[in-house]
């Protein structure tokens, strides 16, 4: 039973019998009571105003009275100008919790034979560096948004399109070749992408000095530092070296494969720490190397159908100028490809992989541009949803200046922001942990670890995805507030309360009884129980995982009060008491749904 549906009917009977004329449902304006009036639902009566050609306290005065006598879900009713404001009985909120009860994944839509297939592209990673924080907001995003996505009754694949070729990839194999003296993850107890990122950071230093000294010398010759910097890049030994080695590349020399490969496997085996350890999955991976042929392919075709243009150099274009763009190009004068050719190259092996009906990538608000144009290209050439496409933009992630700076000391590093975490929640837990007797070691760890990833998701999710933010590791971890850990404990304290009932051998039954008063703040935390739902549904329709988030820190801070000031084991009256474990525990369940939405664990204890 939702409370509203059942109302909207009543007062399209209310107006039909009062006034004689009848309205459409979707006329009819019920939203929450504001928390300074008294009541649970407000109906807007200004619309029916020319239907009963009265004022507007009149108005709602006829339909309120109307409503109590012929509505058993209404107990009474007040009237503040144009806004009819109605309590519901507590009969009605007893059997919502019922309803909610009875459901084992309340709001939570399963996805039939015929839903939709909705694939989403996050993580993205370059093989040549560790993952670093923003690829952190970006996992995080795409799992929670695969989850909403999927409880709203859609079928979801979840992909990542790996960047595994290119000229930064050689930069790395380069190095190591030069300076690595044949070390291995194995021989140097580092995970392999870190050693593949030292090698990216020290092909770097040594261009740079390279560089430098070309720079003396061609000044020395008369030029000025722009051309001379100009001339000292292009000239590089070293940067040429690594274009020479993604031509063998392109051509398949085995020796240059044979490296790219064995290196590219040290730096999955880090990856796929990184992503266990943030709770990442994938049902399909993809990789560059495998897709920019597939999109050269499909360029070529779109040439032959006049969709393309080639220029005097040989390079391959669209023109976008009648679709108030410019001219992108697809192909290099060299025939090599770019990160467009590879998309659609990706975008072709997806359809034939899956039958997609949408496609939503998840990727940094610096590529708003690149899927526009993607967007409109894939259209051309015939994708069914290329048009319809979604580029889920989000912003910068940053963390205030001074603090946990990264092992390269440029940018901070997945692996470092995730121990980090763990340890702090270690400490800021401790006391908390310790109360608890018969705990051992090994789940004293499991809770830090799952509180103190529960800081750094929540922290991140809660935020609209579309701003840039400012991650606080030490306010993330804070155990009051809107944070993940206030969440979490809150789960734990109901865990706790229904572990001892269930000690003491208090029976709570499948069905409450319906003959209970209820307090109002007990109506007001069924009433947000309730819309768990609708908040849900809004999260997947707005792609908006800080919907969850933040719905989930308002029935917490709901519950908390109430638990503050209501006691439970220790009511006296036996039906007051079994309603609050039910109330409780239904509340534990919607939040451990929610958190699960967000991919965030919830400990039984803390």
């Amino acid at each position: 039973m939702n409370i509203e549906k059942r109302l909207i009917p009543a007062v399209v009977r209310a107006i039909q019998t009062l006034y004689g004329q009848e309205v459409a449902a979707d006329q009819i304006q019920l939203q929450k009571t504001k928390r300074e009036f008294e009541g649970h639902l407000t109906l807007v009566v200004f619309p029916f105003l020319r239907i009963s050609k009265k004022k507007p306290e009149v108005t709602a005065q006829e339909i309120g009275e109307y409503l109590v006598q012929n509505e058993s879900v209404i107990s009474k009713f007040n009237v503040i100008k144009g806004f009819l404001n109605l309590t519901i009985a507590s009969g009605a909120w007893i059997e919502l919790l019922n309803i909610i009860q009875s459901q084992k994944n309340y709001g939570i839509v399963s996805a039939t034979e015929n839903s939709p297939l909705v694939m989403i592209e996050y993580s993205s990673p370059n093989t040549n560096k560790p993952l670093h924080l923003g690829h952190v907001r970006n996992n995080l995003l795409g799992v929670a948004l695969a989850n909403i996505i999927q409880a709203n009754g859609n079928k979801v694949v979840k992909t990542n399109i790996v960047n595994d070729r290119g000229i930064h990839i050689c930069k790395s194999m380069l190095a190591w070749l030069k300076w690595g003296n044949g070390e291995t993850p194995e021989s140097t107890g580092k995970k392999g992408d870190h050693l593949i990122g030292d090698y990216y950071v020290a092909f770097d230093k040594h261009y740079r000095a390279e560089v430098k000294e070309l720079m003396v010398q061609y000044q020395a010759e008369g030029l000025n530092e722009e051309e001379a910097k100009a001339k000292a890049e292009k000239e590089s030994p070293l940067m040429k070296e690594a274009h020479e080695m993604l031509v063998k590349w392109e051509q398949n020399d085995p020796e240059v494969r044979g490296l790219w490969a064995k290196m590219n496997s040290w730096v999955y085996a880090g990856f796929d720490e990184t992503y266990k350890a943030l709770g990442v999955t994938f049902d399909k991976i993809y990789y560059e190397s495998d897709t920019y042929l597939e999109g050269k392919e499909k360029v070529e075709e779109g040439l032959k159908k006049g969709l393309f243009f080639k220029k005097e150099d040989g390079s391959v274009w669209a023109d976008l100028t009648p679709e108030g763009l410019d001219q992108k190009l697809l192909l290099r004068s060299d025939g090599t490809s770019v990160y467009m050719t590879q998309d659609i190259g990706t975008a072709k092996l997806r359809f034939q992989d899956y039958p997609i009906s949408k496609m939503i990538y998840v990727v940094g608000n610096e590529q708003n541009y690149h899927f526009q144009v993607l967007s409109i290209l894939l259209d051309k050439l015939g994708f069914e949803w290329g048009k319809d496409l979604l580029h889920f933009s989000y912003g910068m992630v940053e963390l205030p200046n001074g603090k946990m700076k990264s092992r390269e000391g440029t940018v901070v590093d997945a692996d470092d922001l995730i121990e980090k975490m763990v340890e702090d929640a270690k400490q800021v837990s401790a006391d908390k942990i310790n109360k608890l007797t018969d705990i051992t070691e090994e789940e004293a760890n499991e809770i830090a670890r799952i509180v103190g990833l529960g800081a750094l998701k929540y922290f991140i999710l809660k935020v609209d995805p579309r701003k840039n933010m400012l991650f606080n590791p030490e306010e993330s971890i804070d155990f009051n507030g809107n944070t993940g850990p206030f969440i979490q404990y809150t789960y734990a304290r109901i865990r706790s309360v229904l572990r001892k009932a269930a000690e003491a051998g208090i029976v709570v039954p499948e069905i409450l009884e319906t003959g209970i008063e209820l307090s109002e703040k007990e109506e007001s935390l069924v009433q947000l129980l309730s819309e768990f739902a609708a908040n849900v549904k809004a999260a997947g329709k707005d792609y908006s995982p800080s919907t969850i988030a933040n719905y989930c820190y308002d029935l917490v801070k709901e519950f908390n009060q109430f638990y503050h000031d209501y006691s439970i084991l220790h009511e006296e009256d036996e039906k007051k008491m079994v309603f609050r474990l039910v109330l409780s525990a239904n509340v534990a369940k919607v939040i451990r749904l929610g958190m699960g939405l967000l991919g965030i664990e919830v400990p039984e204890r803390m």
